[in-house]
Parts: structure tokens; sequence; C-alpha cells
């Protein structure tokens, strides 16, 4: 399967559900014939019962048509029942899919915005699957137009070889269109697909925007977006509406030719009056199978187009290396070191923490912090770096993801909490060899008080991304979840920003009393709060990408000016 191609996948999805499709092709293909047969039965009850005023023939026909109607009705039932069984079971496989791939440990390379990719898990997901109900719909309109040609030829053989010939020229003419109408439809998507991007991170980042006062910036940037899929859209309808408007007309002028022609051939004594109402109603009957079928070329796009972007994602490189099957954990725990790296912002920097270190970080621009931050949590591939990371002596890179996560916990500063309770975000990361219970981590963090705040405690329900708590009670409730998982390594970015300076003072010393008691852990904090940088035993300032200074906070307050401006204040 090719990543910038989704021919396959939609081959794929066939072939998962070839037994049931089968089945379901079959049965609206009977549906289809039956429809054929309708006007068939119609004429004959016209010719064998109605024109010869035979009351018991009329009963035996009429009989005849009912049990056609209901042949063709569970037909359909059934036949439609297993294409929408067999849509909604690999509409949910291919979510399950694309959120496996993208939860990957190692994690997936993809030039997708968060917003894209929880498109292409959803909606493009579902689209693919469009490609069941289209062949079930297609096969079964192409039976209907043989029926219907077979049974012309029976009655005229020039009026079935005019249907064969009508339905193939039609198709032939709008043939040529197809690539135009899969261009638009897949720059459509893609655009629709920025566009939600730009929108979840808008969503996302509501609360940070509100308080910088970027409301308007980012309003502006997702009209932008948001023009440029509008403007794709209405040029992919135009493109769709007209070959729609084309095709319904071609086909009801086939079937317009159909009746007049029939029309002719009773005014010349060749056929009859029951042949003359069997091909009026089968050329008012044969209208929904060729429209149908003059539609494939718009849905083959769509559903290819969102396939296209699904393959991309289920077949995208990890991010990460594998690292080596030999490397275990040593009991002495990681040391980390960072030598002459060069990433992003950094330039040749120099970083050694010690096993049971509190190490506070301040960096004097805001990326140098990101950049290290994005390496410390193994964010980061081996080859968009120079230089050496190591960890317990191991080179990071050499390292199994599996484990490296299990020795490093790096908690961001945008805190994502899922819906569920307090307590089930908070024990969401806890590890099976985590010695830190509950009510310490609380304690440590300060969110005993946001517990205690609600009647229901622990059982306190939370919406999406914590919605349904301020900004500083969604640091508590991630801070008290890094807690609790215990990590030999503790990353934290920015932990204390949204709570005031009383609350910030006691999660440092919470910080200082859990991690770094009898059995010392290592922590590391990126900040610039004096409350936790006080608690550290020492802090390194980075600035132009590199290290600056190393030594306590107060010796720092003391000292350095720059230190003063940006700490202290």
């Amino acid at each position: 399967m090719q990543a910038s191609h989704g021919s396959a996948l939609l081959w794929r999805t066939l072939r998962r559900h070839r037994g049931s499709m089968t089945v379901a092709v079959v049965l609206c293909g009977l549906h289809q014939l039956f429809e054929a047969l309708v006007p068939v039965a119609i004429g004959a009850i016209v010719a064998n019962a109605i024109a010869p005023g035979d009351r018991t023939a009329l009963v035996a026909w009429l009989a005849a048509l009912a049990l056609l109607f209901i042949a063709l009705t569970y037909s359909w039932r059934l036949g439609a029942r297993l294409v929408v069984a067999a849509m909604e079971g690999e509409g949910h496989s291919l979510r399950v899919e694309v959120t496996d791939t993208l939860l990957r440990p190692r994690g997936v390379r993809t030039d997708m915005r968060a917003g894209e990719l929880l498109s292409v898990a959803t909606s493009d997901a579902d689209r693919t699957t469009w490609i069941l109900d289209l062949v079930a719909r297609a096969v079964a309109s192409a039976v209907a137009v043989i029926a219907t040609a077979v049974i012309l030829f029976v009655i005229d053989v020039p009026l079935g070889l005019g249907v064969l010939v009508g339905t193939a020229g039609l198709f032939a003419a709008l043939h040529f269109a197809a690539p135009v109408i899969a261009h638009r439809t897949a720059e459509q998507q893609a655009r629709i697909g920025t566009a939600s991007g730009v929108a979840t991170d808008l969503v996302t980042g509501l609360r940070p925007l509100r308080g910088i006062g970027g409301e308007a910036a980012a309003g502006e940037r997702f009209r932008a977006v948001s023009a440029d899929a509008l403007t794709a859209t209405l040029s992919a309808a135009k493109v769709r509406s007209l070959f729609a408007g084309v095709s319904t007309t071609s086909s009801a002028l086939l079937a317009v030719a159909i009746a007049g022609w029939a029309g002719w051939l009773a005014l010349s004594g060749r056929i009859g009056l029951a042949e003359v109402i069997t091909v009026v109603g089968l050329a008012q009957f044969l209208i929904e199978p060729l429209t149908t079928l003059a539609r494939v070329p718009a849905v083959v796009a769509a559903s290819r187009g969102s396939a296209d972007r699904v393959a991309r994602v289920l077949d995208s490189a990890p991010l990460l290396d594998p690292g080596r099957d030999d490397v275990t954990h040593r009991d002495q725990g990681p040391v980390l070191e960072l030598a002459d790296l060069r990433y992003r912002t950094l330039d040749g920097l120099d970083l050694a923490v010690a096993r049971g270190e509190f190490v506070g970080i301040v960096a004097y621009r805001p990326e140098d912090a990101d950049a290290v931050f994005a390496l410390l949590s193994s964010q980061v591939p081996a080859g968009d770096y120079t230089g050496s990371f190591t960890v317990g002596s191991v080179l990071a890179r050499d390292l199994p993801i599996e484990l490296a996560r299990t020795l490093i916990l790096a908690e961001p500063h945008d805190t994502f909490l899922f819906a569920g309770t307090l307590g089930s975000n908070i024990t969401a990361g806890r590890g099976p060899a985590a010695s830190i219970d509950l009510e310490r981590a609380l304690e440590a963090s300060a969110a005993r008080d946001v517990v205690d705040l609600h009647p229901a405690g622990l059982d306190h329900p939370v919406g999406d991304d914590g919605t349904t708590l301020s900004g500083g009670q969604r640091q508590r409730i991630a801070l008290a979840r890094a807690l609790v998982a215990d990590p030999p390594v503790l990353v934290l970015h920015d932990p204390t920003t949204a709570v005031d300076s009383v609350t910030e003072l006691n999660i440092a010393e919470g910080l200082l009393e859990l991690r770094h008691g009898t059995d010392p852990r290592t922590t590391i904090v990126l900040t610039s709060s004096p409350a936790l940088l006080a608690a550290a035993d020492r802090v390194i300032v980075i600035d132009d990408g590199r290290v600056i200074a190393a030594e306590t906070h107060h010796r720092l307050a003391e000292t350095d000016a720059v230190y003063q401006t940006v700490v202290v204040r």
C-alpha cells in the first residue's frame, strides 16, 4: 500500500468484506432484476387478463405481482443491511487502525496537523467505506441496464440494441469528466483537512489565546484557511453539480427516446399495447440505475481521496528509531547528559544531570526551553540532532522507546486530561512498580484542594481536555498524575504558571519532600518560578542555545542581573 495512493486500501477494504459483499451484491442485483420485471408483469396482466377480460387470470397475475414486490423488497432490505454492516464495521476498523498508528510508542512522521489527523481518523475513514456501497449499487445498476436491454431485445432487437449503445455512449462521454472531478475533490478534502486542523488547534488553545489577547489573530488565520476550503468546496461542487445535471438529463433523454421509439413501433404495428406499457415502464425504471452509474466517478473520487489520506497515515514511517534489544535498565538509575548538542535553537548545548538531583532550567528564550523539553521527552528522532544524548551512559537512540519512557516521564506545559473522573486521570499513568501512593501525590501537587472542592471527590467528572476545570486545577491534576507514576526521571515544563504564589511554594516543597527524601529521584523543571528554582539543588541557565551559568538560585539571584530580571522580578 503506497502512502500517497489509496487504491490499495480500497482493494483491501473490498477483500476484507468479500464474503458478505458477494451476498449483498447478489441480493441487490436480484432487487434490480425484480424491479425490471415489474413492467413486464404489468404488461402481461394487460395482455393476458385485462384485454381478454379473464378475472381468474387477473387474480393469478396480481398474486404473482405481489410475490414479485415481496421478493424485490426483501432482497433490497437484506442486501442493504449487509452493505451497511460492512461499511460500519470497516469504518470502525479503519478508525482503530489510524488511532493505533498515531498512538504507536515510536510516533509517526507526518506533516499533518492534529486537527487533520482527527479528520482522517473520522470523516476520511468513513468516506473510504463508500466504496462498499458504491460497488453494490453499481453492480445492481448494471444488472438493471442489462436486464432491461435483454427484455427489450425480446420485444424488439433494435430497441434492445439501442439501449446498450446509448448507455455505452453516455458513459464514454461522461468518462472524460472523471479526472477533473477527482482532482477537484482531492483538493477540497485537503483544504477542509487543513481548516479542521486549524480549528482544532484554535479550540484547544483558546484559553492561552485569551490570556495573551491573541483571539483576533487566531480568528483571522482561521478565516483565511476556511475561505480557502470554501473556495475549493464550491469549485468541486460546481463540477459535481454540472456532471450530475448532465448525466441525469442524458439518462432522462435516453429514457424518453426509448419510450418514443416504442410509441413509433406501436403506431407501425410492430408491437402491441401491452408491450408499449412494458417498454414505457422500463424506460421510466431505467432512469434511476443510469443516474447511479453516472455518479460513479464522483463517488469514486471522494472515496479515493479519503483513502489516500488514510493510507498516508497508516503508511507513515515511525518517528523514532527502535533502539537496541540488548539495552536494559541499570539499577543505579539513569544519568542524563547532553554533550555538544545541536537541535533547533540549541547550539552546542552541554548539560549533565546526576542521579537523584533536583535541577531547575531557566531558558531566557522560550524556544530553547521547548527544544530541551522535546529532546528529554523522547520526541526527537536521532537524525534530527547532532551531538550526543545519553541516558545512564547509554545513547538515547539505542534505548528501546518503551524502556526510555519508563525511565523518563515528561509532563508538558500544555496538559491534557481525559474524559472521566479526577481519580481516573490521576492514576492513568501509574506504573506497575510505582511506590508513590495517591494521597502523597495529591498533597505534593496541591491537588488535594482540587479534589476536596467537589462533593464527589476523586469521582468528580472531568470533560474532554479537562474543560470543566480551571487552568490551575488542570495543572495540579496533571502534576499529581506525573507524581503517581513515580518515574526515575521526571521532567516538568512550567508546571505552575496558572497557580498562585502560595500554592506554587507548597508544590515546590511537596516536590522536594516526595522525590528527594530518603530515596531520591531525578527531577528536572524548566521554569522561571522562584519557588521551584529555590528548591532545586542547582539552576542551569540557557541563552542562545548554550549553558551560560550553573549555580544555586540564591547565588544567581544575588550576582546575575539578567537572572534577577527574568526570575526574581
